[in-house]
């Protein structure tokens, strides 16, 4: 008698649009709260009824086109970003802060038609955006749900339809919108939630921007598990002990923040104040973590989770990642690791041949279904980038060159080298502004710095925060540094300006010069 196995694969199920991970979480924890802003919150029942009545009203105007949110962070834009979706339409979110001049810049780009706003600045909407038509998200939460409407959009969509546009700087001044489409986001998320362990129960707290892609991992990890997001106020972050209050109030076990983040607390000694005991993993990007930070977290956190992640937009948040291993001493410098699964991360030369020596310097390369369906609007600048494989030529493959340098070590982990374009020639010498930072970063009072280089007067400022004067730094450096890589000028600050993202804003460090000087 022949006996015949069957075995069943659990698998899950294939998705194509991200709004996929969202309904599997209203329908199993529709009364759960989605979502907390400061003393507002939102159920997911009722974030789904909303984004419904959104993406009814703009699916019967619109279909993959893009929109335009302009408004804070917070619950309506993460209602008016689902409604989009719902409407096969793509979202992209402009900050009422920045100035007019880049507002106008990305309007001419994005060429939308459509405008979703708030009460708050409906009226500023109306100035910025006369051509346009502009939607109050507070009146369209009273249309009617059309599901015929939603269900013609959700068949006609295919996942690599664009889900959202991500601005970052170009190098011409002019703003460039990273697109992203909706398989390279669900690709990503499912490894990311998988690799570190997130879970149903998590508390996501977003320090990010919503036009910054790290928040892209705080807002699709919650709803693909049906977790609960805790928006931070901006205004928090100027004030350590009153951001440390909101987390520890509401119990959250997630951060997934940029370097600069986290050293604004331990610069300021938060930690001495209140550790947030409910934080159970902490993953870091956006800069290079200094050590002496990072051990003040690890050593009030001692069983939580840290990872150092690495990506630019243009591949989908991240393509690289190293858990820090707490049986190990810190490395002087903490690599940035190895690649998520399904990407692949190469290092080529400056005549585009891969690299395979370890230890030796090169551009990192990345391709995989996380790739960026490139800049909107701008062939030219996406064909220098965007390019096909240099190491095969058989069939379309495209990766994307980072502009970054890293080498592999000896256990495989990519190390971060800095940006081809921090690459300085200075004095006759070629020198990595990152190789002074970690000397001035090495010297014990010093809490954070950074490095700028005026190429147009070829001078190099070293700028610092920390209990050392400038002479003694400067002493400092001639001993562990050749005197070509002395900076021209130290200037000793209070704080660093930072972008909007929460990076040390470099170029304003550059406008700025001398008249940051504190002492």
């Amino acid at each position: 008698m022949r006996v015949i196995i069957i075995l069943l694969i659990k698998c899950e199920v294939v998705m194509n649009n991200i709004i996929d991970y969202f309904e599997k979480s209203v329908q199993k924890n529709k009364n759960k709260i989605a979502i907390i802003e400061g003393e507002k919150s939102i159920t997911y029942e009722k974030l789904a009824i909303f984004s419904k009545k959104i993406g009814s009203t703009i699916g019967s105007i619109l279909f993959n086109e893009p929109i335009i949110v302009f408004m804070d962070k917070g619950i309506d834009a993460i209602t008016a970003f689902l409604g989009i979706i719902y409407s096969g339409c793509y979202y992209s979110l402009i900050n009422p802060e920045l100035p007019l001049i880049r507002i106008n810049e990305i309007k001419k780009i994005l060429n939308s038609k459509i405008v979703i706003t708030n009460d708050e600045y409906y009226n500023l909407a109306k100035d910025y955006f006369k051509d346009l038509n502009i939607l109050n998200i507070n009146e369209l939460k009273h249309h009617k749900i059309n599901n015929n409407i939603l269900n013609k959009c959700y068949e006609k969509h295919i996942d690599t339809d664009p889900l959202y546009i991500n601005f970052t700087s170009g190098s011409t001044g002019i703003p460039k919108g990273v697109v992203i489409s909706h398989r390279s986001v669900i690709d990503f998320i499912n490894y990311f939630t998988n690799l570190f362990n997130f879970k149903e129960t998590d508390i996501i707290g977003n320090q990010a921007p919503f036009d910054f892609d790290v928040s892209v991992k705080d807002i699709y990890s919650s709803f693909k598990l049906g977790a609960t997001l805790v928006i931070i106020p901006k205004s928090y972050f100027s004030n350590p002990a009153l951001l440390l209050d909101y987390i520890c109030l509401n119990k959250v076990t997630t951060l997934i923040w940029a370097v600069s983040a986290l050293c604004l607390i331990t610069t300021f000694h938060g930690l001495d104040y209140k550790v947030p005991t409910t934080v159970n993993k902490i993953l870091f990007s956006g800069e290079v973590m200094p050590l002496k930070h990072l051990k003040n977290w690890m050593d009030k956190l001692p069983e939580t989770m840290f990872v150092n992640l690495y990506g630019p937009t243009e591949i989908t948040c991240n393509c690289l990642y190293y858990i820090i291993d707490r049986k190990k001493e810190l490395p002087g410098k903490i690599p940035v690791g190895k690649p998520f699964p399904n990407e692949r991360v190469f290092l080529i030369n400056e005549e585009g041949n891969i690299i395979t020596t370890k230890n030796k310097i090169g551009e990192i390369c990345v391709t995989g279904s996380s790739l960026g369906l490139g800049y909107y609007n701008n062939k030219e600048i996406t064909n220098k980038v965007f390019i096909q494989n240099p190491l095969q030529n058989n069939y379309l493959e495209l990766i994307y060159k980072t502009g970054d340098l890293a080498y592999l070590n000896n256990d495989n982990d990519y190390i971060f080298m800095g940006r081809k374009d921090y690459q300085i020639k200075y004095l006759g010498h070629r020198i990595e502004l990152e190789e002074i930072e970690k000397a001035i970063m090495d010297i014990k009072e010093v809490i954070r710095c950074c490095c700028v280089f005026d190429e147009e007067k070829s001078k190099l400022y070293a700028f610092y925060i920390g209990n050392i004067s400038k002479s003694l730094l400067n002493q400092n450096l001639r001993k562990v540094l050749p005197i070509f890589m002395i900076p021209t000028k130290i200037i000793q600050l209070e704080e660093f300006p930072l972008t909007k993202n929460g990076k040390i804003d470099r170029k304003k460090l550059l406008e700025y010069k001398g008249e940051l000087q504190c002492s």
